[in-house]
């Protein structure tokens, strides 16, 4: 049997943009000016609802924040989606690391918080999803832990056409790209065709994002003993 023996297909973004107006019955040599334009938006507004359905594991990076005593709160990357796993780290005399994991918290519940300057190690973190976003600890850093270590969903790079430029996607989510746009460029340019593009759409989406997952086992024990005891 003969193959092509490469593992090498990423298409341009624009290349991707010519086969979504071919889908919507728009050929190359009609395209003009105001296709493009509406394309470069319709990319970006695509990715943008994406980033939204995050985690999207290729975007997946750990980030490593040096902790000061008395100082509580760190600001962070406004192109950070969501924080994931969260934890300190504390390296010891013979150079070695110690982690522990901290968990999140609502704003209310750090609200209920009466002393929110008391020191110590930390044991939760509370990010508050501004435009200039940060995250704060409790209890305050006391000067014995070195790291704040936390995963973190980062936000799809735009979508360029200038010098051939690729997407920041898989190759298994390439398909749902071109679906997707399709389905917001007929909206514009054939609407006809624009409830048939978004249903082709949403199923290569599902997909692809079925694909999107860290394999794992959950393990479920129901609790035997009472709520209260007698």
């Amino acid at each position: 049997m003969s193959t092509s023996g490469t593992a090498n297909f990423n298409p341009s973004f624009g290349e991707i943009g010519i086969y979504a107006f071919n889908l919507i019955g728009i050929r190359p040599t009609e395209i003009l000016q105001e296709h493009m334009q509406s394309l470069r938006m319709a990319a970006n507004m695509l990715l943008s609802r994406w980033n939204a359905k995050s985690p999207n594991l290729w975007e997946v990076s750990l980030f490593t924040q040096p902790l000061s005593a008395g100082v509580s709160s760190y600001s962070y990357d406004p192109a950070i989606v969501t924080l994931l796993d969260t934890y300190i780290s504390i390296l010891n005399t013979d150079g070695s690391t110690t982690d522990r994991l901290i968990l999140p918290v609502t704003r209310t519940e750090y609200a209920s918080y009466p002393n929110k300057s008391m020191e110590g190690f930390p044991t939760v973190y509370w990010a508050d999803r501004l435009l200039a976003p940060n995250i704060t600890l409790w209890p305050v850093p006391d000067g014995t832990q070195t790291y704040l270590k936390y995963y973190y969903v980062n936000q799809i790079q735009d979508a360029a056409l200038q010098n051939g430029a690729q997407l920041d996607l898989p190759n298994y989510f390439l398909e749902p790209f071109a679906l997707g746009l399709a389905a917001r460029l007929a909206m514009i340019w054939a609407p006809s065709m624009a409830t048939a593009m978004k249903a082709a759409a949403d199923e290569a989406y599902a997909i692809a994002y079925d694909q999107n997952t860290e394999a794992g086992d959950v393990f479920i024990s129901p609790m035997i003993s009472g709520y209260w005891r007698t």
